[in-house]
């Protein structure tokens, strides 16, 4: 059986654009990028260590995964991170690139059906286009939202446009020292929710 949970770095008002470094992500001229840099702290590297223990395979969007193969596959640092990404099993979703041989143990599929088909646990961090497209299928069963405590007035959102009615239980959250929220969900079914609570058409 698959599951399929999502690890999304968001601000208050919901950008998920540009975390980690001033050139990660400057599309539509955004001048935030490194915004999480200075919220970093033992208790967020402790929480995330924990997905990190969790079995199954990685899943990415085409940026994030050339991206990651930039800051990750050649490291050398004996991060434990860096080990755990090169070898972890990993699937990019894309149209445009013609094979994922640029990155050890990646697979490379070509749309949101091709991820349907597969089998077994399955986890994201970041590549919110993917989890937007992920989470109209209704693919998305988990969600790790950490949210940090500013707001930025531009940029890519989560969710930028509709998306279709779907609950979600708090499984659990944590907070640390800087204010940042770890909070983590899991998608309810529609049959949990009761007949009637969702059209067939947002099922």
């Amino acid at each position: 059986m698959r599951s399929i949970s999502a690890t999304m770095f968001t601000t208050l008002d919901g950008v998920v654009q540009g975390l980690g470094r001033p050139d990660e992500d400057t599309r539509g001229g955004f001048p935030h990028g490194g915004w999480g840099a200075r919220y970093t702290d033992e208790v967020l590297a402790a929480e995330m260590g924990k997905g990190m223990a969790q079995a199954g395979a990685m899943l990415f969007g085409r940026r994030t995964w050339q991206d990651f193969i930039g800051a990750w596959a050649s490291a050398t640092d004996g991060n434990p991170f860096t080990a755990h990404l090169n070898a972890a099993r990993k699937y990019v979703v894309s149209a445009t690139l013609t094979d994922a041989e640029a990155w050890e143990n990646s697979t490379l599929l070509r749309s949101v059906d091709d991820v349907a088909a597969l089998d077994g646990d399955l986890s994201i961090i970041g590549s919110a286009a993917l989890v937007r497209s992920l989470h109209a299928a209704g693919l998305v069963d988990h969600y790790t939202l950490v949210i940090h405590p500013l707001t930025l007035g531009c940029g890519a959102r989560l969710f930028d446009g509709p998306a279709p009615l779907t609950e979600f239980t708090l499984d659990s959250s944590a907070t640390t020292g800087k204010g940042v929220i770890v909070a983590r969900y899991s998608r309810v079914s529609p049959a949990a929710l009761g007949p009637g609570a969702l059209s067939p058409g947002e099922r």
